[in-house]
């Protein structure tokens, strides 16, 4: 669906926030910095927002938010898709700058090849090191 949306779509913008900015702000800010950044990248810019869940005060747009809303609106479906997209082949480029943790087989997920790989390397800097099984696993982020 990938090359159908951006193909389809007046605009698509992706935005992150990474795992040092998730650690400074907190799970939910860097959520909206990461929307925000996504809005910020479309062109033509949006004349409202329809949103999952959170809402975003700090956006003077019209907004509505819905739990679940990839369920109900194909717009947000796709900006999913294009999000999960763009975050797969970041895990992917991220096992060549740090080979042995397996990014790009669990893209992040915490399977047991993924827990494997942080009790034998440590944590290295993708990883959060607010996230509290890190924290408790590892302690310090290996460099």
């Amino acid at each position: 669906m990938y090359p159908l949306i951006l193909e389809s779509s007046l605009a698509c913008g992706v935005g992150l926030a990474d795992a040092s900015e998730i650690d400074a702000i907190g799970i939910v800010p860097a959520t909206r910095l990461a929307m925000r950044r996504a809005i910020d990248a479309l062109s033509p810019p949006p004349d409202a927002l329809i949103v999952d869940a959170l809402r975003l005060p700090e956006v003077d747009l019209p907004q509505r938010a819905f739990n679940f809303a990839d369920s109900i609106s194909l717009s947000v479906a796709a900006a999913s898709i294009l999000a999960k997209v763009a975050r797969d082949r970041m895990m992917v480029e991220l096992e060549t700058v740090y080979p042995g943790y397996g990014f790009g087989r669990h893209k992040g997920y915490g399977t047991r090849r993924h827990w494997k790989a942080l009790e034998e390397l440590g944590a290295c800097p993708a990883h959060r090191a607010t996230f509290k099984p890190v924290a408790a696993m590892v302690g310090t982020l290996a460099r």
